[in-house]
C-alpha cells in the first residue's frame, strides 16, 4: 500500500511538472505571437495587437523592390520617386493568416486607401516554393520573390505591411494585422498622420524653423 501511494505521488508530481512546462511554453508562444502582432483573442476582449507604426530605424527612406516573379522572370518595382503610394504586403505561402490576404487580393473590387498600388512580396526560392507562390498569387497584384526586400525593410515575419509614399520616397507606416479590414483602417490612419506631420513641418518652415533648430529642443527649466 505504501509503495502504491508513493508511486501515485510520484506520478502526480510528474504530471504537475509536465503541465507546468506546457503552460510556460504556451505563454512564451503567445507572448511571441503578440510581439508579432497576431491577435488570438476572438472575442476582442484584448486590444488588437496590430498597428501601422513609424519606422523603427532613424531613416524612413524607402527602397525599390527587386527580385523575380514566381515563374523566375526578373522584376523591379519602383516605390520611391513615383506619383502613387505603394503597399508592400510581405506574405508567405505557408502562413495560414496570409491565405486570407492572398484571397482578398484576388478580389477585383478591392481598393487600397489612397489608391495605393499593392505589391505582394515573398522570400526568394531558397525559402519559398515558386509553384506554391504561383498558385496563390492573384493575377491583378504584382508578386515578387525577394529575400533582399525582406532584409531592406527589416520584416520580422509574415504577414507584414509597409506603406510607402511614392512622391517623397518615404515609409509612412508599417506593421502587422490579421485581416484586410484592419490593414485598411491602419493605412488610412497612417495617411492621416503623415498629412498632419507634413502640415506641421510646412508651418515650421514658414516660420523659419528647420529640422534641428535649437528652438525645437528647449533646455529644461525654460
Amino acid at each position: 500500500m505504501i509503495v502504491l501511494v508513493t508511486l501515485l505521488a510520484v506520478a502526480v508530481a510528474l504530471v504537475a511538472l509536465l503541465v507546468g512546462g506546457l503552460l510556460r511554453s504556451h505563454a512564451e508562444i503567445l507572448r511571441a505571437l503578440h510581439d508579432l502582432g497576431v491577435d488570438l483573442d476572438p472575442d476582442g476582449k484584448r486590444a488588437a495587437a496590430s498597428s501601422l507604426s513609424p519606422r523603427r530605424s532613424a531613416s524612413s527612406a524607402a527602397a525599390d523592390v527587386s527580385g523575380t516573379d514566381p515563374a523566375g522572370a526578373p522584376q523591379h518595382i519602383a516605390v520611391a520617386g513615383v506619383d502613387h503610394s505603394t503597399l508592400l504586403a510581405f506574405l508567405s505561402s505557408t502562413c495560414l493568416t496570409c491565405r486570407d490576404f492572398w484571397t482578398a487580393f484576388a478580389d477585383p473590387s478591392l481598393v487600397a486607401p489612397s489608391d495605393a498600388r499593392i505589391v505582394a512580396v515573398t522570400r526568394s526560392v531558397e525559402a519559398e516554393s515558386p509553384d506554391a507562390v504561383r498558385r496563390l498569387a492573384p493575377a491583378r497584384v504584382h508578386t515578387v520573390m525577394s529575400t533582399d526586400a525582406w532584409r531592406q525593410y527589416n520584416v520580422p515575419g509574415a504577414p507584414y505591411f509597409v506603406l510607402v509614399d511614392g512622391p517623397s520616397g518615404t515609409v509612412i507606416g508599417e506593421g502587422t494585422a490579421t485581416s484586410w479590414e484592419r490593414v485598411q483602417n491602419l493605412m488610412t490612419q497612417a495617411v492621416i498622420d503623415s498629412k498632419e506631420t507634413r502640415t506641421v513641418d510646412a508651418e515650421l518652415r514658414a516660420a523659419g524653423i528647420e529640422p534641428g533648430d535649437p528652438r525645437l529642443y528647449p533646455e529644461p527649466g525654460r
